[in-house]
């Protein structure tokens, strides 16, 4: 059976992140992508230039009127601007308690901007990080999370899943997926955690420019590999290859002059 997916983030109108990545991303692994969005943007591959907030209201009314009709398999979180969304998301998700809930904590865009209020934060980790399958941080959104400093090796790396994962409760099986893309040098090498096994996703940088919209293509490869897969560890593995190849084949694409997108059909499109 095909799976239905859900994406709950925001709108990047240049298509490289946010809900439009994360239904290419859907679409190309094999899942029937759906949306509910929960923040505007005005940005392209360089900046972004304004931010518009979906009321809360309005954001529960679309995931209410989708879940009453569509079985959705997994649920993956990005953006979600403010902590009204970021309450009424949570208290949604408790409710309809999909069997999978992937959780990109987006804090600040590939430009630099920010795209999470300062007040939200704590709602976040409070509200939704309990509920999750799996939370995929990098490291300065790791930093955020803990109220730390990044880390900088893989030893911290380790360290940080392990306090990530303790936020996450004691209730059932769930993941911390910490990106290591942050790391100085050559190796980008992943950290995943369940509070008993620690598994490490071993990478080479790849030399581009075009890396805008990874976070979010890596967690919504995860929401649509996890109903088709036998755990998550397979899944991981399998989302970070198909992430790999997408950055590799990023400059068969032209789009903007800043961080350009990754390419998420590289497998059916021939340059």
């Amino acid at each position: 059976m095909i799976p239905n997916t859900l994406t709950i983030a925001g709108i990047d109108p240049s298509g490289g992140a946010g809900i439009l990545a994360d239904i290419k991303t859907m679409s190309a692994l094999g899942a029937y992508g759906t949306a509910v969005v929960a923040a505007l943007t005005a940005q392209n591959t360089q900046t972004v230039a304004g931010i518009s907030p979906v009321p809360a209201a309005f954001v529960a009314l679309q995931i209410n009127t989708l879940f009453i009709d569509v079985r959705i398999d997994a649920v993956k979180i990005g953006m979600l601007g403010q902590q009204a969304v970021t309450r009424t998301v949570a208290e949604r998700m408790a409710h309809w308690q999909p069997k999978h809930l992937v959780i990109d904590p987006v804090m600040v865009a590939k430009s630099g901007d920010h795209l999470l209020e300062r007040s939200a934060i704590a709602e976040l980790r409070e509200s939704l990080l309990p509920l999750a399958t799996v939370i995929t941080p990098n490291l300065p959104e790791a930093g955020v999370l803990l109220g730390s400093s990044p880390v900088e090796n893989l030893k911290e790396m380790r360290r940080v899943a392990e306090r990530l994962r303790r936020l996450m409760g004691d209730n059932g099986e769930r993941w911390v997926y910490l990106k290591g893309g942050h790391l100085p040098g050559n190796d980008t090498v992943d950290v995943l955690h369940n509070g008993d096994r620690l598994i490490e996703l071993p990478g080479q940088r790849i030399d581009t420019p075009n890396t805008h919209g990874t976070g979010c293509t890596l967690s919504a490869a995860l929401a649509a590999l996890l109903p088709q897969t036998a755990d998550l560890p397979e899944a991981a593995r399998r989302a970070k290859a198909y992430l790999v190849a997408a950055i590799a084949h990023s400059g068969t694409l032209a789009v903007g002059h800043g961080h350009g997108p990754v390419h998420h059909f590289h497998e059916w499109w021939q340059p």
